[in-house]
């Protein structure tokens, strides 16, 4: 069997599988969960129209309980190929709005949990101190506090991108700072009594020792935290009445019953989610081949 029908068989044909089987059951709950409109409307009308007239109306409704697949793409294929990239109805454009933000919240998560990380790995009275309180920050649900810090920070001036950064980053920070913690304690004890016993510093163990051992972990995190990243920007349009962005794709779609534009923004926000977690995993791959060619 060669390599390419191997693959096929292994890693194509089951996804395959699973997306056909995923879209049958689709295609049952759209009629399932739109027929009762339509036989409402038949007896407002005083008809009564046969399963083989009905069914077909379930996948063509205007504004249907559960869209069908075929009406998500068409709104996709209208918001991003269709309409120009700076029109207000583009969803390329609410999701470089969002991405923006997500970004943004990403890397400042990244580096205050890479930070807290180093500082509780040094010092166990801060690891004592600031872990439960890490901890503790996750058990807060973001929808409740998204407005306060929106609030606040604009009473001082604060608008903008920032505002929304920071609830992505509230999200984004935990990960990274539990899995970095873990990848800096999981240096072989072994090397870090000789570099000791060569009198090296925290810098230089950190640097040569500790850092390249935790990569693993912290890529790892990073991946888990660039979602929660875009959880968070998301979660940022809701309460702030944003006209830009997928969140406030989402709610607009919310407010006047347009499920195909909210299924859409919701699978733009998968694809984006996908697209952000791929990068980071081949930043993973670009690093460890440049340390292996060391």
């Amino acid at each position: 069997m060669t390599p390419a029908v191997s693959f096929v068989r292994e890693r194509v044909l089951p996804v395959l599988a699973v997306v056909a089987a995923l879209l049958v059951v689709w295609h049952v709950f759209v009629v399932v969960l739109n027929m009762p409109f339509e036989r409402d409307q038949a007896a407002r009308a005083g008809v009564s129209p046969g399963l083989a007239e009905i069914v077909p109306r379930t996948f063509a409704q205007a504004r249907p309980v559960l869209p069908a697949p075929h009406q998500i793409v068409a709104e996709l294929w209208e918001t991003t190929i269709d309409k120009a990239v700076t029109s207000k109805r583009s969803l390329v454009y609410h999701a470089a709005v969002t991405l923006s933000v997500t970004v943004a919240g990403f890397v400042i998560g990244s580096l205050l949990g890479v930070a807290l990380a180093a500082a509780m790995v040094h010092s166990r009275v801060l690891d004592r101190s600031l872990m439960p309180w890490v901890i503790a920050s996750q058990t807060v649900p973001i929808i409740a506090i998204a407005p306060m810090v929106i609030v606040v920070l604009n009473a001082v001036g604060i608008s903008g991108l920032l505002p929304k950064a920071m609830i992505s980053a509230y999200l984004s920070f935990f990960p990274v700072a539990v899995g970095t913690a873990k990848g800096l304690r999981s240096a072989d004890g072994l090397l870090l009594d000789l570099m000791r016993t060569y009198d090296a510093g925290r810098a230089e163990v950190f640097r040569k020792l500790r850092w390249p051992s935790a990569l693993p972990y912290v890529f790892a995190s990073l991946k888990v935290a660039v979602a929660a990243a875009l959880v968070g920007a998301i979660v940022s349009e809701l309460p702030t009445g944003a006209v830009a962005g997928l969140g406030a794709r989402l709610l607009s779609g919310s407010y006047y019953g347009q499920t195909v534009q909210i299924w859409a923004a919701l699978v733009m926000t998968a694809i984006l989610g996908a697209a952000l977690v791929a990068l980071v995993g081949l930043a993973h791959a670009a690093v460890f081949r440049r340390m292996e060619g060391r």
